[in-house]
């Protein structure tokens, strides 16, 4: 017992937690991020033409079943300095996407997108037109009713939504190590140390960071069963 009490206070010594800190900034960063445009997608989206609205939403629902290397790919294509976009947005505003924590954000960013514009448009549409359609009558302004109505009665699955979306870019790692690389201390996130101590021989570097993930993604799935239920009780309300 005081053999394997020494091992582990060695093993807790020498663990690096970079990569934790690391994959936390760009989920709250990505998630942050992915909140503001997928209910202004959302939201935009709804009104569009039928035809046209079809079309938006496979194109921004796209990433969801894209591989996260195929889209690490055409993210690596699109910022690289090689090409229009990144070589401007480097040499007129000093911005590097390729490499940097910036592409762990973007990559997680793009990934996790879906999930929060899906979840926002879902619970848009489950809400009572003819609320909104009296609050219009009445002449109350659309940021009003946006504020006053809609987002309380769409609050449950939007924040569903919101915990969904950072534990997808909590654990990315396809379309980040693809765009961003795997540096130590800048862009090494959890999922990219799991597969390098994998790969070296470590399982109990990989294990333990594997139970990191698995315990964020379990308290995760347990926020997303308290606000379905919280949708679930508002509905019965109405």
């Amino acid at each position: 017992m005081e053999i394997g009490v020494q091992e582990f206070i060695a093993f807790w010594r020498q663990l690096d937690f970079a990569p934790l800190w690391i994959s936390l900034k760009t989920g709250i960063v990505a998630t942050a991020v992915s909140f503001f445009l997928g209910i202004f997608a959302a939201c935009k989206i709804a009104r569009a033409p039928a035809k046209l609205r079809v079309v938006l939403d496979a194109l921004l629902t796209l990433p969801m079943v894209l591989p996260p290397t195929a889209a690490g790919f055409f993210l690596l294509l699109l910022f690289s300095r090689r090409r229009l976009i990144g070589a401007v947005l480097y040499e007129r505003f000093g911005i590097l996407a390729v490499q940097t924590w910036l592409g762990c954000v973007l990559a997680a960013t793009v990934i996790s997108f879906p999930l929060m514009y899906k979840n926002a448009k879902a619970a848009f549409e489950q809400i009572d037109k003819n609320i909104v359609y009296a609050a219009r009558t009445l002449g109350i302004p659309e940021w009003k009713i946006f504020f006053k109505i809609i987002f309380p009665s769409a609050k449950p699955g939007i924040l569903s939504g919101t915990v969904l979306t950072f534990a997808r870019a909590l654990g990315e790692y396809g379309a980040t190590s693809m765009l961003a690389g795997n540096i130590a201390g800048r862009t090494g996130t959890v999922s990219q140390n799991i597969a390098v101590a994998l790969q070296g021989g470590d399982y109990a570097e990989a294990g333990f960071w594997a139970c990191v993930v698995l315990i964020f993604a379990l308290l995760c799935i347990i926020g997303i069963n308290i606000f379905g239920e919280m949708s679930h009780r508002f509905r019965n309300k109405q």
